[in-house]
């Protein structure tokens, strides 16, 4: 890398120690100024070669995003979607679902994700946090009727709702993230947690069979779902949008660190950071804007927030 930059500078001293030639005409000695030399390109690094950044011991690299043509297309495609349908849908459910009544189905979606949670706390080797988890879903799902009501999250209990999944799961056993994906209605993602997403929303129809089984069980919790995810981040991805110079970047830069995190939280590290607290990210997956963007949040970290 050092040789592209040295040899400009080689050149250009070659040509002022090089006597110029003198000719005569007509009795008078003139000065023969050959051509300049030709400037030698430098060759930046390329952006597939650089450098890993361990963030939250989960590695991300310039590699991470080899599809960004695909990513970059996919992602116009869910923003035009967005601003067509998804975000009007969310907003209007938002304002015509009361928020008790919001409150209570984000809740009962919440607790139905407790039993892959504890699944996958055993599965990492962590039966303290499987065993609150268990307690946590035993708690909500009998005096909270049904998960309607987060009763586990007081302080009586102390049992608060913790992000976990197969695909945490297999980056704790060593698996890498993978390429960095965005798929319409479903977001940023890497080819590691899409993999292990099925496991998870396998589970109970799996285990228990109906009604989570049926189709019409997973339309209607999957659209609810989505349409409260999207009303509730809708403050964020304004935030994280509004003075983005390249809205793609900064989404992609702040889901890998805030997923690098998680990981690391699960595992037993540092625990969660603010996004501006974590390590910059190599050049290719940094916001080319400032970075003062909130942190994403999941919605189901604390279901009583509006």
């Amino acid at each position: 890398m050092i040789l592209p930059l040295i040899a400009p500078a080689a050149l250009m001293a070659a040509q002022v120690e090089t006597p110029l030639p003198v000719v005569t005409v007509e009795s008078r000695d003139v000065i023969v100024v050959p051509p300049a030399p030709q400037p030698v390109p430098v060759i930046a690094p390329s952006a597939s070669r650089g450098t890993a950044e361990a963030i939250g011991g989960d590695e991300i690299r310039v590699e991470k995003d080899p599809l960004q043509g695909f990513n970059r297309a996919m992602f116009d495609i869910h923003q035009a979607m967005d601003k067509a349908i998804l975000r009007p849908a969310a907003m209007g459910y938002k304002k015509l679902v009361p928020k008790p009544l919001r409150s209570g189905a984000r809740n009962a979606i919440s607790n139905l994700s407790e039993p892959f949670i504890f699944v996958n706390f055993l599965l990492q080797g962590k039966p303290d946090k499987a065993a609150q988890t268990f307690a946590r879903f035993i708690v909500n799902s009998t005096l909270g009727i049904a998960g309607l009501f987060d009763i586990a999250k007081r302080k009586d209990f102390n049992l608060p709702h913790r992000a976990n999944g197969f695909g945490t799961t297999l980056a704790l056993y060593g698996v890498k993230a993978g390429p960095y994906l965005f798929l319409p209605l479903i977001g940023p993602t890497t080819l590691r947690d899409v993999l292990g997403k099925p496991a998870d929303d396998g589970l109970l129809p799996l285990a228990v069979g109906r009604p989570f089984s049926t189709w019409q069980y997973q339309l209607s919790t999957g659209l609810v779902g989505g349409l409260d995810m999207r009303a509730e981040a809708d403050p964020e991805l304004r935030a994280l949008f509004g003075d983005a110079v390249d809205p793609y970047a900064t989404l992609r830069s702040v889901y890998l660190q805030n997923r690098a995190a998680e990981i690391e939280e699960v595992r037993g590290g540092h625990g969660r950071k603010k996004t501006g607290d974590l390590p910059e990210l190599n050049e290719s997956l940094t916001d080319p804007a400032p970075s003062d963007a909130p942190e994403l949040q999941d919605p189901m970290t604390d279901p009583a927030a509006n």
